[in-house]
């Protein structure tokens, strides 16, 4: 029996665990996948020992498969139900029994950034924009950004930034990169008068974000970005997070009390935020950003909020090359809606 890195979903077994066992290509027992680097299951018995050392039996508490889906994204592919996980996870730690009992975490660490964050974000929007009295634990963020960093080979090489055309003529090269400083407005990454070059994975997702209406024509331009840049990916913490490649217990039990906390981050830079309100409910995304910047990472990858693609915000915009340029017509535009509060009554009564 053999199994792949792809049964996990997990990015340290991917690409530091699996290539330093020396796995070889071939068929994975578990999830069918061909062509792929498998190992025996029991060369990963330490690593998920330690994983599991995080945790202990409680009769109340839920399998070992459910806490790592839920806890650190694992066994999310269609193939891995429940019954292909058990089996997977019994072979590697050697113990059939152990994947049909219950457990919980072993503990949880008193410490919670998540509501330092809440205050420092209450601060920064409404009571000291420049000089917050809140604090979080910078050199912590520091260290959880890190295991969030990406390359730009390994999201895609191609990225398209939108504009509507307000002329006969579709707009140039010069005038599809990042506006000028003294015109560039806040937003969701960037404080006014500092431009930053927003870009979405496809056409659809740069025209969606520019919120164009019906008959309208948009310029998209297709720009390519150095492969060896390096970006904070906020899209989906927990599939990004490997607890394998942390060294200890500790360190394991500290970052699953942190992932709730970078999941509020990426949050920040994908919730809707009102035209009218963006000049205030920017401010916390925009204060993570420049921490970002000033870790040395070049841009920041986060969910569309207005599509199923994603974005990237690129600090420096003359790190971005702009290609070709092409003309799309809008042809609809959709609305969704949602009921926020309960119908509207009217109590007047009526005149006899």
């Amino acid at each position: 029996m053999k199994c792949c890195a792809g049964c996990f979903g997990d990015r340290g077994l991917r690409d530091s665990i699996f290539p330093y066992l020396s796995a070889k290509n071939g068929r994975c027992s578990y999830c069918g996948s061909r062509n792929v680097n498998v190992l025996p299951p029991k060369s990963l018995n330490q690593y998920f020992e330690l994983l599991v050392s995080a945790y202990e039996q409680d009769s109340r508490g839920k399998l070992l498969v459910r806490w790592f889906r839920d806890d650190w994204g694992m066994f999310e592919q269609s193939e891995m139900d429940d019954s292909h996980a058990k089996e997977l996870l019994a072979d590697i730690l050697d113990d059939g029994e152990i994947v049909r009992k219950t457990f919980k975490p072993a503990r949880t660490l008193a410490a919670n950034p998540l509501s330092e964050w809440e205050k420092l974000r209450d601060e920064l929007l409404y009571r000291n924009r420049f000089f917050p009295d809140a604090n979080i634990d910078l050199e912590r963020l520091q260290f959880l950004l890190s295991q969030l960093s990406v390359n730009s080979a390994s999201i895609r090489c191609s990225w398209h930034r939108a504009r509507i055309q307000t002329g006969e003529m579709p707009f140039g090269v010069r005038e599809m990169g990042a506006p000028p400083k003294r015109i560039a407005s806040h937003g969701r990454a960037n404080p006014a008068g500092i431009p930053y070059l927003y870009l979405g994975s496809n056409p659809l997702t740069s025209i969606s974000e520019i919120r164009p209406h019906t008959g309208e024509i948009a310029c998209v331009a297709e720009f390519t970005i150095p492969s060896n840049a390096t970006f904070i990916d906020l899209r989906s913490p927990k599939r990004m997070v490997s607890p394998f490649v942390l060294e200890d217990e500790e360190a394991i039990v500290r970052m699953r009390s942190d992932l709730p906390f970078l999941e509020r981050l990426g949050d920040e830079l994908t919730r809707p935020v009102l035209p009218q309100a963006a000049a205030i409910d920017y401010t916390p995304s925009q204060y993570l950003c420049e921490f970002i910047k000033k870790c040395g990472y070049k841009g920041v990858v986060y969910r569309s909020s207005v599509s199923d693609g994603i974005n990237l915000a690129l600090f420096d915009p003359e790190l971005a090359k702009c290609g070709s340029i092409t003309q799309y017509r809008v042809a609809s535009v959709s609305v969704g809606i949602s009921v926020q509060a309960d119908p509207v009554t009217n109590n007047k009564k009526k005149k006899r």
